[in-house]
């Protein structure tokens, strides 16, 4: 089993690698107790998520209760012949991640499938099930088993995964328009988004930004420097998205180049060292 393990843990590596160098990069910032779990909870959770974004072709209702199912079986059976359930289901109940957090999540994408507009109710529905408790799941194993340290970090660490969704809202908006028929913002209007309806969603994220860094502040020394290398690699989105007009959003998808983010993670190293955090 310990071969089997390895290479599923090796396999959901894989995934966060192929899918987002941030997040890799951020990931291999972290102690090295903590790689394999956080990488088990990524690709869990990108694998659902391509399900309700890419695979146009299928049936996605179908293939999402699927993956439903077998995600509960392989957590209660502790086995799956799915290499990112098993690593998964192994992350789960070595840190006791609660299932209300997985309900959550899956609720969330299977929400994809119809949503087209939001209110302010299924759009704060909609934020905590798909970004704010896969930031409470990671929380989890940084916590390893402390209630008191999890219960006092919970609400930064909410609003993290909530300020990271929403920026990924405002830079995806054309695709998410184009190729979705979505738009996340509740009263948004893709035609008519303008300045006003920009900053007060900006302001909103701001909000979010500035509570979750207080809780970066309070993490375990091994977790710290890994998270806050994606806060501040999402920060820097966030003020190149602030920058730009609203009709630029809605023509492209804005980027941070790489060079950019690897001078970040040196910035944000120099500075955890110096402990200016």
């Amino acid at each position: 089993m310990d071969f089997y393990n390895e290479t599923v843990m090796a396999c959901s590596k894989l995934i966060t690698n192929r899918y987002s160098t941030s997040f890799s990069m951020g990931i291999k910032s972290l102690d090295k107790r903590y790689h394999a779990p956080i990488y088990a909870i990524y690709g869990f959770v990108r694998f659902a998520d391509e399900i309700v974004d890419t695979f146009h072709n299928h049936n996605k209702a179908q293939l999402l209760e699927r993956f439903t199912s077998e995600t509960y079986t392989a957590i209660a059976e502790g086995i799956s012949l799915n290499p990112v359930l098993q690593s998964f289901q192994l992350t789960v109940n070595k840190y006791k991640i609660e299932h209300d957090l997985i309900a959550a999540f899956l609720h969330s994408m299977a929400m994809d499938l119809e949503l087209e507009t939001t209110n302010q109710n299924s759009y704060s529905e909609y934020i905590y099930g798909s970004a704010e408790v896969v930031g409470l799941m990671c929380l989890r194993v940084f916590c390893e088993g402390d209630e008191s340290e999890y219960q006092r970090l919970k609400e930064p660490g909410r609003r993290l995964g909530a300020a990271f969704q929403k920026v990924n809202f405002l830079r995806d908006m054309q695709s998410d328009f184009e190729e979705r028929g979505r738009v996340y913002f509740p009263g948004a209007n893709f035609h008519t988004f303008d300045l006003k309806t920009k900053q007060e969603i900006e302001a909103d994220i701001k909000a979010d930004f500035d509570a979750a860094l207080e809780g970066i502040k309070q993490l375990p020394a091994g977790a710290k420097e890994g998270v806050y290398m994606a806060y501040i690699y999402y920060l820097a989105l966030f003020q190149k998205i602030k920058k730009i007009r609203p009709e630029r959003i809605l023509k492209e998808r804005i980027r941070v180049p790489d060079f950019q983010k690897l001078m970040l993670m040196g910035l944000s190293y120099a500075k955890l060292k110096a402990n200016t955090l």
